[in-house]
């Protein structure tokens, strides 16, 4: 509920599984936003709105009672995607494309904390200086050029209308652009790609084939995500087990 407040809905939590109590050791947590030192503060308010550095960490101890460990969403789900999805141990940068854009890195089997991964507030040449990228591309972007749905876009996009057609183009130029500059900045062995928009039908083609035409050594490997709307779940469990 986006008119609540953090404490709000981790009491919401904990009383909605209060019949799994004794059956769990530790509490994992992936939010959206910066997380770091356990506080929890927003990047881009127009996506959550929450008070700055918010104790996160010591909020979940005390309202659960157990370890607690916290971490960005997309940052776990890489995690969750480099452990038990398209990731396949190698280094990678998961990129989420959905309601806002997020990501994380991972190298040499370590996952990259604090800022790294946070693409979606990047500026780009091409956009609004003012705004983030993730306000040009998202799945809110793409719904707000169109008065509806992110997802009746894409089914218009399908069906041949130009209009629809011509927002989610758009969307996936930026997203192919991203991709490149993540390819030269850190030169992973694959990105792999989840969110709602970005595992739409058909988006992913079209942001390879938007790709700037830079030569096979420079083009970046795109994969889906295999974990689904899980892997943030599954890599923020990963790493509060082993934090035990």
């Amino acid at each position: 509920d986006p008119s609540g407040n953090p404490l709000s809905w981790i009491e919401t939590i904990a009383d909605a599984t209060s019949a799994w109590r004794g059956r769990y050791a530790a509490i994992g947590c992936a939010v959206t936003g910066f997380v770091e030192d356990g506080t929890w503060s927003a990047l881009n308010k127009s996506t959550l709105s929450i008070p700055d550095r918010f104790p996160l960490v010591k909020t979940l101890r005390a309202v659960f009672g157990l370890p607690a460990h916290a971490l960005n969403d997309a940052q776990a789900a890489a995690w969750g995607e480099y452990r038990h999805g398209a990731g396949l141990g190698q280094d990678m940068v998961f990129l989420t494309i959905s309601t806002g854009i997020g990501g994380g890195v991972v190298v040499n089997g370590r996952l990259l904390g604090g800022l790294a991964g946070h693409y979606g507030i990047l500026r780009f040449p091409s956009t609004d200086k003012s705004r983030p990228i993730e306000d040009e591309v998202s799945g809110r972007w793409i719904a707000q050029q169109a008065g509806t749905d992110a997802e009746t876009v894409f089914a218009r996009a399908r069906s041949g209308d130009a209009s629809s057609t011509a927002i989610v183009t758009a969307s996936a130029q930026k997203v192919a652009l991203l991709c490149q500059d993540i390819q030269l900045t850190l030169d992973p062995a694959r990105i792999v790609i989840g969110g709602g928009i970005g595992l739409a039908p058909g988006y992913l083609d079209q942001v390879r084939a938007l790709l700037p035409d830079l030569g096979a050594r420079l083009k970046p490997q795109i994969v889906p995500a295999l974990c689904g709307r899980h892997a943030g779940a599954i890599g923020a469990a990963d790493l509060a087990f082993s934090a035990l």
